[in-house]
């Protein structure tokens, strides 16, 4: 019984590793056809080269048992009251999607001597902006030097500026993330605020230089920006 959830955990793990890194589709059939055998070859030639076995058996762990992370980070806390352990608690629910828990416990984190920690700032501001919040997204966007430190969260500030009636101060954030060969899917929203601010030709250029810098990539590259791509395209016929 032991050797057949280990199996399923392995299995769910190998296709999970498997999509979340793009690979061969073959790799779901060795996986899915020979449970064990596929996983172990899965494991051996994709996997172990890559990472520390430690880092793989945590993985498994929390696929299996989500809630066991969560768990064992909350006696650590209990255990020692530190930043740290505040922050790591606060990452496993941002990763695990629940925002509030983590908002919580990143603000625990920043009482104290270290209020003004810009990186555990930066994280909460990402939850502030899944739980819609906008205006925590700004303040907090406004604590950390966001240009230089933290570029990627611009996209986030400049969608609160949007959201909360700052237009002119939106579009120069989120213009800031129009990087060539980069950034697709947060120039393609660039794109989108500028058709709701009716600027269409500026959209437009965006959009075609995100078509034709896709559509040069090589197959393997190309397939990871197939949706993108897809909106795009419907995106400019109907300019």
């Amino acid at each position: 019984m032991l050797v057949y959830y280990l199996t399923i955990g392995l299995q769910v793990f190998c296709m999970y590793h498997a999509y979340k890194n793009r690979s061969n589709y073959y790799w779901y059939l060795i996986i899915f056809l020979l449970p064990l055998i596929g996983c172990l070859i899965y494991l051996f030639t994709q996997v172990i080269n890559k990472r520390d076995i430690s880092t793989i058996t945590e993985e498994i762990t929390t696929i299996i048992n989500p809630t066991k992370k969560i768990k064992d980070l909350k006696k650590e806390l209990e255990f020692s009251n530190t930043f740290q352990n505040k922050v790591n608690l606060a990452n496993a629910y941002h990763e695990s999607k629940d925002y509030l828990n983590a908002i919580l416990y990143y603000e625990k984190a920043l009482e104290g001597n270290f209020k003004d920690d810009p990186y555990t700032t930066n994280k909460l501001l990402h939850c502030y902006f899944k739980t819609a919040n906008f205006d925590k997204v700004i303040a907090y966007a406004n604590k950390i030097d966001i240009n230089k430190e933290f570029k990627d969260s611009l996209y986030f500030y400049g969608l609160a500026l949007e959201k909360t009636g700052r237009l002119d101060e939106a579009e120069i954030q989120l213009k800031k993330v129009d990087k060539r060969y980069s950034n697709y899917p947060e120039r393609l929203e660039l794109s989108k605020f500028l058709i709701r601010r009716n600027k269409k030709e500026e959209a437009k250029e965006i959009l075609s230089d995100i078509t034709s810098e896709i559509t040069a990539m090589n197959s393997k590259n190309r397939k990871k920006y197939n949706s993108i791509l897809s909106e795009v395209q419907k995106l400019l016929n109907q300019q």
